[in-house]
């Protein structure tokens, strides 16, 4: 098992060199760069000024037709780094990466690290819930489903579940929105946010209740989705064991079926589901619906993400993608490590 950890620690490395490389190779291709984004600003800025006085246009770096000054326009080049070749950009980066200094936005003009942890307490509450509701539901009702395979119940909560799956994430944001957020039936719930602009006034329970009251719209929408894979994972994998021999035989002994279920089956019935859970768990926490952030007006990693790609801030897309890569590629490590702490049956010896 050690050799295999190392191994695994051992490959990370040419990986996320990989992840890195190709897109820092993309980005060298896509139009409308900082620099280019710079430049059509104050183009545009100076253009807007044009009613200024004479004298005042002749101290101007613009030049009409000709745009701006190329002194200027290589200073802009040198200030973002883009006066150095591609291939020593990017050993520069990679150096720095390895010491997690990111760097600062283009956009923002803050360091990267400070922007990522403002936005984290968004994506933090809604992933963290998300995991916790997704699970907490969806394995109680995939164990009874699959007790009464067949039943009614199984049936209607079968159509239910499917339901809600189908029922894209931000359509039912909107739909919670115009009956419970004030918009053409009830006003309950906050649309704003994720605390009140008073929060820090308020006393600690209040504090809580105001919290908790302002993620139950964007928590319903985005937890809804996950109900359906969960719930009849569950459902398959305990029904798989109830027909196994081992079940057969544990009942001709007498025990309960109570007994059988969560004695027996539960432990083995429960190995794909709790083998996903550091997978599952990474991400809830780190990814972001962008729809979702912006139908509830939360400023999130979504949000953040979708922001730095439209505004070329290329600091914050390669820090946020190395940072995923890396805990992503550690997520899946501890996933395999997982399988043979529950399941001793499994080993990566034979691998070697």
């Amino acid at each position: 098992m050690a050799a295999y950890i190392v191994r695994r620690i051992l490959l990370m490395i040419p990986t996320l060199f990989g992840v890195m490389a190709i897109t820092f190779l993309v980005i060298q291709f896509v139009p409308g760069g900082p620099v280019e984004r710079m430049i059509s600003l104050m183009e545009q800025s100076h253009m807007a000024g044009e009613s200024r006085s004479t004298s005042t246009q002749g101290m101007s770096s613009y030049q009409g037709a000709k745009g701006l000054d190329p002194a200027q326009i290589e200073a802009l080049r040198k200030l973002y780094g883009f006066d150095k070749p591609a291939h020593e950009r990017f050993l520069l980066m990679l150096g720095n990466y390895i010491q997690f200094e990111f760097g600062e936005s283009y956009y923002y003009h803050r360091k990267v690290v400070d922007l990522v942890i403002d936005k984290l307490p968004v994506s933090i509450s809604l992933g963290v819930w998300t995991f916790l509701l997704t699970y907490l539901i969806s394995i109680p009702l995939g164990i009874a489903k699959a007790v009464r395979d067949g039943s009614r119940f199984d049936a209607l909560s079968s159509t239910l579940v499917l339901v809600g799956y189908s029922i894209p994430g931000f359509v039912l944001g909107l739909m919670l929105i115009v009956l419970f957020g004030g918009g053409s039936f009830w006003d309950i719930f906050p649309m704003r946010g994720i605390v009140s602009d008073n929060w820090e006034t308020l006393a600690w329970p209040a504090q809580i209740t105001d919290y908790l009251w302002h993620m139950v719209l964007p928590i319903t929408a985005s937890v809804m989705g996950s109900f359906a894979v969960m719930t009849m994972l569950t459902k398959n994998s305990f029904l798989e064991e109830i027909s196994k021999q081992y079940v057969t035989t544990a009942r001709a002994k007498g025990l309960s079926e109570r007994g059988v279920l969560y004695g027996h089956v539960f432990r083995n019935a429960m190995i794909p589901l709790v083998t996903g859970f550091p997978g599952s768990f990474v991400a809830a926490f780190f990814s972001g619906s962008l729809l979702i952030e912006t139908i509830f007006s939360l400023d999130g990693l979504g949000l953040l993400g979708y922001e730095s790609v439209v505004n070329r801030d290329y600091p914050v897309v390669m820090a946020t993608l190395y940072f995923f890569t890396l805990v992503g590629l550690v997520t899946k490590l501890l996933t395999d490590i997982t399988y043979v702490m529950v399941d001793p049956r499994i080993t990566f010896e034979s691998r070697s």
